[in-house]
């Protein structure tokens, strides 16, 4: 079976555009971290409701508005650069992904330590589906990457081949 060009260059370019789709929609929902207490609300008869989802710029609770995060670039004086805010940007990714990894732990080590008979253990915390498809994004770039080189190496192959004739 012998790999076509054209082939190669439609594969990488949907690849390439279905990686920054998803990007583009992982980024802007508000569902990487998910607080289900639904079990909570109805064993305590709550009328407030306890769970909530919540994404890299706001969180929301299920029955009550969203809420933004903090931003950093509020202040109108500060001089802050394009490319200081994009490493700020960043490293508040990156401090988020840690932070959450970090709750998640402390919040099994808490139950452990609270034993079996506290409400906590009614209370689920999980990543949603904005991470997941964050994920995707970073798979379908791989794979983009991948192919592009391949196609490299497929022209440098004809270049050697047509350069002997």
């Amino acid at each position: 079976m012998r790999l076509k060009l054209s082939g190669l260059a439609a594969l990488g370019a949907l690849a390439g555009t279905f990686s920054f789709i998803s990007l583009v929609v992982a980024l802007g929902t508000d569902f990487w971290y998910i607080i289900d207490a639904s079990r909570l609300e109805r064993f305590s008869n709550a009328t407030a409701a306890l769970s909530s989802h919540s994404g890299l710029w706001r969180a929301c609770r299920v029955r009550s508005k969203c809420f933004p995060l903090m931003n950093p670039f509020w202040h109108e004086n500060i001089n802050i650069t394009a490319s200081h805010k994009q490493l700020l940007t960043l490293v508040t990714l990156a401090g988020i992904s840690v932070y959450i990894a970090y709750s998640a732990a402390a919040f099994k080590e808490a139950l452990c330590l609270l034993g079996r008979n506290n409400l906590l253990k009614e209370i689920d915390i999980k990543f949603g589906w904005s991470l997941a498809l964050v994920w995707v994004s970073f798979i379908a770039e791989v794979l983009t990457g991948a192919v592009f080189l391949l196609a490299a190496r497929i022209i440098g192959l004809k270049q050697r081949q047509e350069q002997r004739i």
